[in-house]
């Protein structure tokens, strides 16, 4: 994924309606990598979301390793909310995930009062599992 966050932002700020931004989020979905199918597993899957949601963490060596993350879903305003999350926390350290504030960036970009409480509660759970496997790569011994 070459879109950053700070692009996202800056493209958001730039469109007012929101039809317009939910094209956007579609289309940012749509630009993820592609996500194999034998990576659609159990393991993979993020617990919680309505829709369907997996996610591949891979993780550099040492003490605070870099993360990255693989993600897709089924849903096509969901795989654009998968984007934004990896646009927000993969490439990574650890610890830098550990201190996002997710929320704020939400709300920043306006996404917090437009998301559907599931979508909401789905990309809470999303977050939830990113900062998860942040802290656990803190706490492996090499």
């Amino acid at each position: 994924m070459t879109t950053s966050i700070d692009t996202i932002r800056d493209d958001f700020s730039f469109l007012e309606e929101w039809e317009d931004r939910y094209r956007y989020v579609i289309e940012l979905g749509e630009a993820l990598p592609s996500f194999p199918e034998s990576a659609q597993t159990d393991t993979n899957k993020v617990q919680g979301c309505v829709s369907q949601v997996w996610l591949v963490t891979h993780q550099d060596d040492g003490a605070d390793p870099v993360i990255r993350f693989d993600g897709y879903s089924d849903a096509h305003i969901v795989r654009g909310l998968v984007a934004i999350m990896l646009a927000l926390f993969s490439g990574r350290r650890a610890s830098e995930i550990k201190a996002i504030d997710a929320e704020a960036t939400l709300k920043e970009l306006g996404l917090n009062e437009h998301l559907s409480p599931q979508r909401a509660n789905g990309l809470r759970s999303m977050v939830k599992r990113i900062k998860r496997d942040a802290e656990a790569a803190l706490h492996q011994v090499a």
